[in-house]
């Protein structure tokens, strides 16, 4: 009989490898073995040796000129698989390429992860002048259009989750208010639908709605963003209705029947 491993260093070590490699953003696409340390409360050496690790298996790169690390091409590959097997990205695809048609804007698909939102799909819009957006970009989710629509459709104990971790001021209208918060996810779910005027960068302006799968869950978001310029006032119900609908046609393509809800809702 093969005796078991029951060394927790082992699953220690996992977790660590793991917890460097979620520490790389488009915020921070280099690290240093000293500030991963700090940031990770370990010791250099045992930072240094779980990079070489991953370096050898291309999960990371390292710069010998500079002697920072950045994420490798192993991570692409394992993302772009993910991306693929994902059923509401194949769903919604020819949604998201319908809708940048529509609105002339760049278009995502985003989920929640964690306590913050992921892009997981986009589709550049035609504009020479364009939002600088990325597949795979975490954002905090109470200040973006996407992040909000998933935060107002989920469980309450996350939206506190949020607002218990700190609602960091990014601009001027970055709501940073508990309660104020509170009554925007209330209108949100009113209305199907969340807009955010620079919220999160100055200049930009995002329209999302939710997508529902069969279970009538909301899964994930469907947004647009583009620079106020062109997102004018006078633009965004047109633009809101067609998001709207977008992500109704997304919800069907998962298998969501809307007017079965409502009829066991009223029951």
């Amino acid at each position: 009989m093969k005796k078991k491993n029951s060394d927790p260093q082992i699953l220690s070590s996992v977790k660590n490898a793991l917890r460097i490699l979620k520490s790389f953003s488009t915020f921070e696409p280099t690290q240093k073995v000293s500030d991963l340390a700090e940031e990770l409360g370990l010791a250099k050496s045992t930072v240094s040796r779980l990079l070489s690790t991953l370096a050898s298996e291309g999960f990371v790169i390292k710069d010998e000129g500079t002697r920072d690390y950045r994420l490798g091409l192993s991570v692409l590959t394992l993302g772009g698989i993910v991306t693929n097997n994902l059923e509401i990205h194949n769903e919604a695809a020819p949604v998201l390429n319908r809708l940048v048609n529509d609105t002339g804007e760049t278009a995502h698909l985003s989920i929640l992860d964690e306590l913050d939102t992921i892009y997981i799909h986009k589709e550049e819009c035609h504009h020479p002048v364009r939002i600088l957006t990325h597949i795979g970009r975490r954002n905090p989710s109470y200040c973006t259009g996407s992040g909000k629509v998933l935060l107002a459709f989920n469980d309450d104990d996350i939206l506190e989750r949020v607002i218990e971790k700190g609602l960091v001021s990014y601009t001027e209208n970055t709501i940073t208010d508990p309660n104020k918060l509170r009554r925007e996810m209330e209108l949100i779910r009113k209305q199907g639908y969340s807009i955010s005027t620079e919220e999160l960068t100055v200049g930009t302006r995002s329209v999302a709605a939710p997508i529902r799968d069969y279970t009538g869950r909301v899964v994930s978001s469907i947004s647009v963003v583009g620079p106020i310029q062109r997102m004018k006032n006078g633009k965004i119900p047109g633009i809101t209705n067609k998001v709207v609908n977008a992500a109704k046609d997304a919800s069907e393509r998962l298998g969501y029947d809307e007017r079965y809800f409502r009829k066991f809702s009223k029951v």
